[in-house]
């Protein structure tokens, strides 16, 4: 059997039906919305007519399995808020395509990868990362736990799957990064996946009239957080390298009024970094920095709890069949590069070898309803992963 690219396409653009935002090619498909759902739901089907056995786990992880021991492919099928047509589901489909073409593959799509409830939680739980008790508890922006949501799914989900039936794991993801399309390059081999910390820190001072209170009286928490913005850029200057990315984001100001000195600043700080030892070195300098700024400021100063993902190296014979592949597909027009992002697949490595591919997003652009993939770039992708799982089975 051969990849039917069509087909693969056509059901590319299906699944992209659900959510669609009408701009551009966006969608909106947050987990465990309706339109989540309803994907999962048209998935299923799909699974089941391409021969795989379907079942939900308890997070609400979809899979298609096949019989007997069998390569993992796949991703995730849920948006950001505002999101493009391909994060994720470009590695659901393209791993349909492939499993229908080869039997020794099963299909994934990890729920809330996108972080409605946290990060990459459906992986996360499945890897035994997490505990389902625990991320149960934890709320969206809109103060909807993660238990609640899943009740919308009650009377989908089954037992947990055993990772053991697996061989390994691959997943064909589009960059989101401008490297590929900047090159004229259709192919990226992921070597390795970044590492990341998060942490949550809150700046408390003093709550006032905003009219009447001089500036140099001022406990202003924003201004606490605007000075640790500025002076961290600095103090990282001599550890990190030109790949290393750090970003102050998701800022909540008490009380959020026009009028009102902010008393309370929350925002959270995240970097992300190839090198275990840098990231640690990172987070000495986060604390020490924003400790420095809280005396400075006459404001108190608190970190919440870290979250933390270890940088992920890819298995050398997954790699080696995705490079062979590609080397066919797209010869020339390929090379090997790490992955800046987060993927499910840094999860899936506590259990089993894993593997990445990539394909270019048009101008880098991603996380946005503009993100898109030319459509030969997309089908090369397919192609590749294709090849990979056939001299994978063939060797098994």
């Amino acid at each position: 059997m051969v990849i039917d690219e069509r087909r693969f396409l056509d059901d590319l653009h299906t699944l992209r039906s659900f959510g669609a935002s009408g701009v551009g090619r966006g969608v909106v498909r947050r987990a465990f919305s309706e339109a989540d759902i309803a994907a999962r739901d048209w998935l299923a089907t799909r699974f089941e007519e391409a021969g795989l056995r379907v079942q939900m786990d308890p997070v609400g992880n979809l899979f298609g399995l096949a019989g007997g021991p069998s390569l993992l492919m796949g991703s995730h099928s849920d948006t950001q808020p505002e999101g493009g047509w391909l994060d994720g589901a470009l590695g659901v489909i393209a791993a349909l395509e492939v499993a229908r073409c080869h039997r020794g593959v099963s299909v994934v799509s990890f729920q809330d990868e996108e972080g409605r409830f946290g990060g990459l939680t459906g992986s996360s739980v499945w890897s035994g990362y997490s505990a389902l008790a625990e991320v149960d508890l934890h709320e969206d922006h809109d103060g909807v736990s993660l238990g609640q949501a899943r009740a919308a799914i009650s009377d989908r989900v089954g037992d947990p799957v055993d990772p053991a039936q697996f061989t390994g794991f691959i997943e064909l993801h589009i960059e989101q990064g401008l490297t590929l399309d900047a090159a004229g390059e259709q192919i990226g081999v992921v070597t390795d996946i970044v590492g990341t910390r998060q942490i949550p820190i809150t700046y408390l001072g003093q709550q006032n009239h905003a009219g009447t209170t001089r500036m140099d009286l001022r406990r202003d928490a924003f201004q606490a957080v605007s000075a640790f913005n500025e002076r961290i850029n600095d103090r990282f200057r001599n550890v990190v390298t030109p790949t290393t990315v750090w970003t102050v984001g998701h800022v909540a100001l008490h009380p959020n009024a026009g009028s009102v000195v902010p008393g309370r600043a929350t925002f959270t700080m995240q970097w992300r970094d190839g090198d275990a030892r840098r990231l640690r070195q990172m987070e000495q300098i986060v604390r020490g920095t924003a400790q420095e700024i809280a005396a400075e400021r006459d404001v108190a100063v608190s970190f919440g709890e870290m979250w933390e993902l270890e940088p992920t190296h890819m298995d050398a014979r997954l790699r080696g069949a995705l490079e062979k592949g590609a080397a066919v597909v797209a010869p020339g027009k390929w090379r090997c590069m790490p992955s800046g992002a987060l993927h499910d697949a840094t999860n899936v490595a506590r259990l089993m070898p894993v593997a990445m591919l990539f394909v270019p997003s048009i101008g880098g652009i991603s996380h946005a309803f503009e993100e898109d993939t030319d459509e030969a770039d997309l089908v090369a992708g397919v192609r590749v992963l294709g090849e990979a799982a056939q001299a994978l089975i063939s060797a098994s």
